[in-house]
């Protein structure tokens, strides 16, 4: 069978052994295991780039490793999902074996596509936009919060507070539950999630599975927030399948991304079934805590960061005229607001929330003119070339490239979102609801401090997503 991705023409000579590659030096049966540190790994990965060029290998223990720094060959890659690269089966298997159901962010093949269709029919813009009224509710909630904060002069936790404002959005609006983690100090399905996005990135690059054996602590109360967790997914969806048997209308026009997703496993020959929609409730939740909650925190980090695009950004913000202390941009609004979204773009570029990406391929296939084969895991470095010298001030947070000539090398080269048929269904999503978040906030406040713990820069800790660590917000109110 020909090679799936290949940047070699038809008179190339042979591709190049996998251990012709470069690599760091490397001690014995270990290889380079002891020389990674888990929350810096793309740290680790990006420095050994700049060293050795944008593609060289690793030996993880008994895994050979391919890492690949190339937009061209990222790209080669992630067009080729899912028929010539899938996820490495070792996440699968920390998820199974958490007890955790399958979703779209893990699935291949046939199941892949099954899925794809009945989340991607609650994603649309159309969908997104009937949803307006409830993430007008929630970013309005986050601004009463903050301005009880700033009258009392209190110190934000940052990425915290955003956490709660994702979790209010994802679950007001992808599932029709008001879970006003906002107003209240907790709530079941916050409680239970916090605690399984860092527990897989750990197993995963654990060796030696001990919890099978000798679980601590935190690994047995893991199973307890799992079960936790189902049970109010089980409710979630037994609430919409009530409605929806209540009320046929909403067959047609469905309130919410889990009514849409019920719909459309509900046809005929969608080959869903009801784990498969648990599976993507739980997906949903998880990545769409973590990955906007982030996100905005860089942003506002960067933003405090730099005067002069914080000016223009408020400048925007608040020329939307929101006079009442409540009020919230609308979706029409939204549109209307091209700086914020390019600081959202640059926050993106710079401190992207999936700084690496890991695949394997399917069967022995050619990569940059290297063979490899099943079972080599290929990691891919999201930001190494975003960062490179092909774009002007290319380390600089510059809002203004994404709304001018570099717009175009900016798109090419910054993937937050991945690409391919298995780009992220839920980009517009995000990024409705970090301007939404951002604008709401610059109307109606002014950014007093935005501080890393020892007030230098904040540490970039990968647990699954890369998250700053620390971060506080001070606001004054106008």
């Amino acid at each position: 069978m020909p090679p799936l991705t290949s940047t070699a023409g038809p008179d190339a000579a042979a591709p190049r052994p996998f251990a012709t590659l470069p690599t760091p030096r490397r001690l014995p049966l270990l290889g380079h295991a002891l020389q990674i540190d888990k929350a810096r790994f793309h740290q680790n990965l990006e420095a050994w780039a700049r060293e050795l060029g944008p593609v060289y290998r690793l030996r993880l223990g008994p895994r050979r490793v391919m890492v690949v720094a190339d937009p061209k060959l990222i790209q080669a890659v992630l067009r080729e999902r899912p028929a010539g690269y899938r996820r490495s089966p070792r996440m699968d298997l920390v998820i199974a074996e958490m007890g955790l159901p399958p979703g779209l962010f893990n699935a291949e093949g046939a199941d892949w596509e099954r899925q794809r269709r009945m989340v991607m029919a609650g994603f649309d813009p159309a969908h997104i936009k009937r949803y307006d009224a409830a993430m007008q509710r929630v970013a309005a909630r986050l601004v009463r919060r903050w301005r009880a904060a700033a009258a009392r002069g209190a110190a934000i936790d940052l990425r915290a507070d955003l956490m709660r404002y994702t979790v209010d959005v994802v679950a007001g609006l992808a599932f029709g539950y008001e879970v006003n983690t906002l107003e209240a100090e907790a709530d079941v399905i916050q409680q239970h999630m916090d605690r399984i996005m860092p527990t897989i990135y750990r197993r995963i690059f654990t060796r030696i599975p001990v919890w099978r054996w000798w679980p601590s602590r935190a690994d047995r109360e893991l199973v307890g927030h799992v079960a936790a967790l189902r049970q109010a997914v089980h409710g979630l969806i037994d609430a919409a399948r009530a409605r929806l048997a209540a009320d046929a209308a909403l067959r047609a026009a469905p309130a919410n991304v889990l009514e849409a997703m019920i719909v459309a496993a509900d046809a005929p020959g969608s080959g869903i079934d009801d784990e498969a929609i648990e599976g993507n409730v739980v997906t949903l939740l998880l990545a769409g805590e973590d990955t906007t909650a982030n996100t905005l925190a860089w942003l506002l980090y960067l933003l405090a960061r730099h005067p002069a695009a914080l000016a223009r950004a408020q400048a925007e913000a608040r020329g939307l005229g929101l006079a009442d202390p409540d009020a919230v941009p609308s979706h029409a609004q939204l549109g209307e607001l091209d700086f914020i979204e390019a600081c959202a773009h640059e926050a993106m570029r710079l401190k992207p929330v999936a700084p690496i990406l890991t695949f394997e391929p399917l069967q022995p296939t050619e990569l940059g003119g290297v063979a490899i084969e099943p079972g080599v895991l290929v990691v891919t470095l999201m930001r190494h070339e975003s960062v490179g010298a092909q774009l002007e001030q290319a380390a600089a947070f510059v809002p203004e490239r994404w709304l001018g000539p570099d717009a175009g090398t900016a798109k090419r080269l910054s993937l937050p979102f991945g690409a391919g048929p298995r780009i992220c269904p839920g980009r517009y999503l995000a990024l409705q609801e970090i301007k939404l978040a951002l604008a709401a906030v610059l109307a109606h406040f002014d950014i007093a401090s935005v501080d890393a713990p020892d007030g230098g820069e904040p540490a970039e800790e990968l647990a699954f997503t890369m998250a700053p660590t620390g971060l506080t917000l001070r606001l004054h109110a106008r």
